[in-house]
């Protein structure tokens, strides 16, 4: 492998944290059978709410809203188009599964019991390759937070194949190679971590 096949991509973390109302402000819909909510909170710009690293959708209820079902329309931390359905709940919040790069759209299946609003949970991720790859370094500016950042195979769950530790300095920094090969990732390499109180501030990793 020459050192023309090595790649690089930066990543800034997200240092939003959680927000209840950040992709939707509060708002009672009452217009019957199936309709959408206004994207206006603070993560959102002309009706489109976008995050700096693939967040969980949060859904937060004034009243009993455990019977309704709120659709959320947007893209992953790849870039590609998904949505997922979240319950409401009776006076409470839910929260998703799925990480979401942007919002273009919420619905819900009908008129609520009373005010909605939808945000993000602290859960962050970001994506170094979506595809076969092998990470060959990483040059890490910590935070004032001292932690590890995780590198996994495939998804925020897939296997843990390489844990770098930072310390609590913003000025510091950390430059890793990987000897030989690297490490191969058959999925994709991907990093979970904690918004607003991250653990790095920013990132180039290299990979082929």
């Amino acid at each position: 492998m020459s050192q023309s096949d090595i790649q690089s991509v930066h990543i800034t973390a997200d240092t939003t944290a959680a927000d209840p109302d950040g992709v939707c402000q509060s708002q009672t819909p009452a217009g019957g059978g199936s309709q959408t909510l206004t994207i206006n909170g603070a993560e959102s710009s002309g009706g489109v709410a976008t995050f700096t690293a693939a967040r969980f959708i949060t859904i937060t209820c004034a009243g009993n809203d455990a019977g309704r079902t709120f659709t959320i329309t947007g893209t992953d931390v790849n870039g590609n188009a998904q949505t997922e359905t979240i319950s409401g709940e009776d006076i409470g919040s839910s929260t998703g599964t799925k990480y979401f790069r942007t919002v273009t759209e919420v619905a819900v299946d009908d008129d609520t019991a009373g005010a909605i609003t939808v945000g993000m949970s602290n859960d962050a991720l970001d994506v170094v390759y979506n595809g076969r790859m092998r990470l060959r370094g990483a040059f890490i500016v910590n935070s004032g937070t001292a932690g590890i950042v995780s590198f996994t195979d495939g998804s925020a769950t897939g296997t843990n194949k390489l844990s770098l530790g930072t310390v609590a300095s913003a000025t510091a920094e950390r430059d890793v190679t990987i000897p030989d090969k690297g490490l191969l990732f058959d999925n994709g390499a991907y990093i979970p971590y904690t918004a607003g109180t991250t653990v790095f501030t920013n990132m180039t990793a290299f990979y082929a």
